[in-house]
């Protein structure tokens, strides 16, 4: 079903980097999120009434705030592709991040008002009538969320969208709920037991961790979460693919939407190469890495003097004692050597882990200084501690 309806809403469905494929991957997921949760809706709201169950009530509700959140993501997602302008001139792709948090905003009040009403019912209980066609309506329900959650699922992950995967996170929690709201009926129906307030608050807490859930992931991307370690990768290689490029550091990437990323890295090049020449290298890597990449990557050339022996000796020395420390994320870069009246300043830039605290930076940076002066008496390590933005 998914497949026949991507092949019938969606055009060339294999181009999701296509701002305009995208946009229609969500109008699809929308459009049918809309139709589908409406008429559960109306379906449960019937049988609840018709059962005097304050849960199957509960779950038709829930139904309808998956309406409005369908139609936020529907709207969304075309917001999200409208084309850069002058106030937002890297375009407007973060929406799609703030129309999920939306969503997760209207779970959470969903939960907090299926949490009150399961409050009330436990206090007053009222007897259920159960019938076979709740239940029947009910596990349809089942069945129909459980495709909703797996149809936005597989698309909200072929283009990697944020919305999408709250929608489908959503869609989980109420499989759950309504799966519960079939165990009190039955109880009920069986045993006699009226377990209906319980089961009720038991679907509230669901809801709101889903909401919870939907929050965390959705706010990371607009704070400035850590970026996906294989795109950083996949930068890293494509600049050193250059056979002029002799290496990389101080990657900072930045996500304005899905698939919208802007980065700037600086680039390690012979100090002996004219400054045309690298300037050159430059544009180029940075026309390339949008046209193959997507990325708009500004570049900043580093000269390395590797002719120069004395230069190479004291970089060997101060990457063995980097190495000494048994950390493989700790390294150094931009070394240069300043000769003065008492010996050799040896400058360089230490990138550390994130978790180093003021004190170990500072203990680690005096070790490095002693162990490299006990290697070469000359050298005096002048040491500027950073951290890697990139992943």
């Amino acid at each position: 079903m998914t497949e026949f309806l991507v092949k019938h809403f969606v055009k060339d469905p294999e181009a999701i980097t296509d701002h305009r494929v995208r946009t229609a991957y969500g109008s699809l997921t929308g459009g049918v999120g809309i139709c589908l949760n409406l008429l559960l809706f109306l379906t449960k709201l019937l049988v609840g009434f018709i059962a005097h169950s304050v849960s199957v009530m509960a779950d038709a509700f829930n139904n309808l705030s998956d309406a409005a959140s369908s139609i936020i993501s529907f709207v969304g997602v075309r917001l999200a592709d409208k084309p850069a302008d002058e106030e937002h001139p890297f375009g407007h792709g973060r929406i799609e991040y703030i129309s999920a948090f939306i969503v997760a905003f209207l779970v959470v009040q969903v939960g907090f008002m299926l949490l009150k009403s399961a409050i009330g019912k436990i206090l007053h209980p009222e007897d259920l009538q159960v019938s076979f066609l709740s239940l029947v309506i009910l596990l349809i329900s089942i069945g129909g969320k459980l495709w909703l959650s797996a149809f936005n699922e597989k698309l909200g992950r072929r283009i990697d969208s944020k919305v999408m995967l709250a929608t489908a996170a959503d869609a989980r929690s109420d499989v759950l709920a309504t799966s519960a709201t079939v165990l009190s009926l039955l109880v009920f129906r069986f045993f006699g037991l009226n377990i209906d307030g319980v089961i009720g608050l038991i679907v509230s807490l669901l809801v709101l961790k889903a909401g919870y859930e939907i929050a965390k992931d959705t706010l990371e991307p607009l704070i400035g979460e850590r970026m996906d370690p294989e795109l950083c990768s996949e930068i890293r290689d494509f600049v050193r693919s250059y056979p002029d490029v002799l290496g990389t550091h101080d990657l900072i990437v930045h996500n304005y939407g899905p698939q919208k990323y802007i980065g700037s890295i600086h680039v390690e090049v012979d100090s002996h190469m004219t400054l045309e020449d690298s300037h050159i290298l430059m544009d180029r890597i940075e026309d390339d890495a949008k046209e193959k990449l997507g990325i708009l990557l500004v570049t900043h050339a580093d000269p390395l003097d590797i002719h120069d022996p004395e230069t190479a000796s004291v970089r060997a020395i101060v990457d063995e004692t980097i190495r000494e420390e048994q950390d493989g994320n700790i390294s150094a870069h931009d070394l240069r050597l300043v000769h003065g009246a008492s010996g050799i300043n040896a400058v360089f830039d230490l990138v550390l882990p994130w978790n180093y605290g003021e004190e170990q930076t500072r203990a680690l940076i005096l070790r490095i200084r002693k162990r490299v002066k006990e290697k070469d008496s000359k050298l005096n390590c002048i040491i500027t501690p950073e951290h890697g933005f990139g992943g």
